[in-house]
């Protein structure tokens, strides 16, 4: 038998970017649950709780018709942009032409490279917040762009200093990333804060990218900040169905904004997929069209399980703040402990329950954990159980 192998070396592109850590963390957890640890995953946003039976209604009954199978518009059928342009209206109070001004996505996190990629190249800079998704960093490593970080930290409210930054030479930078409500700090952003941001990126030529995936959870002041004066001319809006609406598995997701740039992302985007399954699309056009109710009956949810959570925090002895919202709760460890990531290993260890250390999103994040309230009320308290109990 020919055991020779050919030595094939990655792409310098790679030489910085790593597997996402939730890749490698779930890879240990499995192996902890296959030695019998049978670990409660406090880590990732990942809705427990199904979507409408509606939307799975309609996902199904489409998915019987012998015409559904085939390769799809690149731009997603007309009725399902003209859903995601009513949700904004609805939603945010924002109008949007859904024949030019509404890319559907296969889930958000794609528009986030496909954007990088359509305007990020070698001798540009682009603005990272820190702490901030891993994915902005990973993406903007790809494309050969120079990395120039901005802090967020509890002194400034986890809100930009732009006057700091204004400060700076800007002449290179190309694009911002933001994200409010934050992530992970579960930051709102105020109206004045937000016509800060496209102010300063007019003032700089600056692309401003908005991921706004968690508008909806915990905030009762759901906010586009493509509703802010002067936002058209500088914004685009990532945004997705996967937090709202139970559907992260399904990966829809939409860019909103300029027509002229969403054509630029268009054809970095044609290249990569060839389409959303149809019967996914006609179950977002339901998914889209739930009211008030939904999202009432969700949060009272959500709600319950921030109580939990509070409580474990407690216990563990983190400060925290209970104005914040989304999917996850922030929260400082306390000065025992050298960083969230001794108090992460500290609680996977001894207790069987993994949390997020801050670390992983930027080193302003070392000093602070991050949890999930994607598990029910009783998961929780068994992990209030078995926290308490390795503490003793």
């Amino acid at each position: 038998m020919n055991d020779q192998q050919i030595q094939i070396t990655t792409a310098s592109r790679l030489a910085h970017t790593q597997e996402y850590y939730f890749s490698r963390k779930l890879q240990e957890i499995d192996a902890l649950n296959k030695a019998g640890k049978q670990i409660i995953n406090l880590g990732i946003g990942s809705p427990d709780m199904p979507p409408p039976p509606s939307v799975v209604d309609a996902l199904t009954a489409d998915a019987a018709l012998p015409n559904a199978h085939g390769y799809q518009s690149y731009k997603g059928l007309p009725a399902l942009r003209e859903a995601m342009s009513a949700w904004y209206a609805r939603a945010y109070g924002v109008t949007l032409d859904p024949n030019s001004e509404i890319l559907p996505l296969l889930g958000s996190k794609e528009g986030i490279m496909h954007i990088s990629m359509a305007f990020l190249e070698a001798g540009d800079e682009v603005l990272l917040p820190n702490p901030g998704y891993p994915t902005y960093r990973a993406a903007a490593e790809l494309t050969g762009a120079t990395l120039r970080e901005y802090d967020l930290t509890a002194d400034t409210g986890w809100l930009p200093n732009l006057a700091a930054l204004a400060a700076t030479d800007l002449s290179r930078v190309k694009l911002m990333w933001v994200n409010y409500p934050h992530m992970p700090t579960g930051t709102r952003a105020s109206a004045a804060e937000l016509q800060a941001l496209v102010d300063f990126a007019l003032a700089h030529n600056i692309l401003l990218v908005h991921d706004n995936p968690y508008s909806f959870i915990l905030n009762d002041n759901p906010t586009s900040l493509l509703s802010v004066p002067g936002a058209r001319g500088c914004v685009l809006e990532l945004n997705s169905l996967s937090k709202s609406h139970n559907m992260a598995g399904w990966r829809v997701g939409m860019l909103a904004g300029r027509a002229d740039l969403l054509q630029d992302v268009l054809r970095f985007k044609s290249n990569m997929d060839s389409g959303m399954f149809r019967p996914v699309q006609q179950a977002a056009v339901v998914a889209l069209g739930l009211g008030e109710e939904w999202f009432a009956e969700l949060n009272a949810y959500y709600r319950a399980r921030r109580e939990r959570v509070f409580a474990l925090l407690d216990l563990l002895g983190c400060t925290y703040s209970r104005d914040q919202v989304g999917l996850f709760v922030w929260a400082a460890v306390p000065a025992a402990y050298p960083d969230g990531f001794a108090v992460s290993d500290r609680v996977l260890y001894d207790a069987n329950v993994f949390i997020t250390p801050g670390g992983i999103f930027g080193s302003n994040g070392n000093g602070y954990i991050r949890i999930s309230l994607c598990q029910k009320v009783e998961v929780l308290d068994e992990a209030i159980r078995r926290v308490e109990a390795a503490l003793r």
